[in-house]
């Protein structure tokens, strides 16, 4: 639910309200009982980049960081399997 602005026209009082999309606007100022007009407030939201194509954004470097995940992964493994059989020969 967006938060709509308004702006007593009387007492010049600004409030915000939490209103539905199928609200109707508010006519009457909480304060004084004058008219109230809703204000315009700037998006939220900005772009940058000269486009809206996905080749306009930067390369996502995920592959290559799965495949050095997995070169590392392997070596550990070795040494996690080769410090396993240590420990259990000087066991016995």
């Amino acid at each position: 639910m967006p938060i709509y602005s308004y702006q007593c026209e009387k007492c010049g009082t600004r409030f915000d309200r939490l209103q539905k999309f199928t609200d109707k606007p508010l006519t009457r100022c909480p304060e004084c009982r004058g008219q109230v007009k809703r204000l315009i407030q700037p998006a939220g939201i900005v772009f940058k980049g000269s486009g809206w194509y996905i080749t306009d954004s930067k390369k996502s470097s995920s592959a290559t960081v799965t495949s050095n995940t997995d070169s590392k992964k392997s070596p550990s493994a070795t040494v996690t399997s080769s410090t396993d059989s240590k420990s259990s020969e000087s066991k016995t």
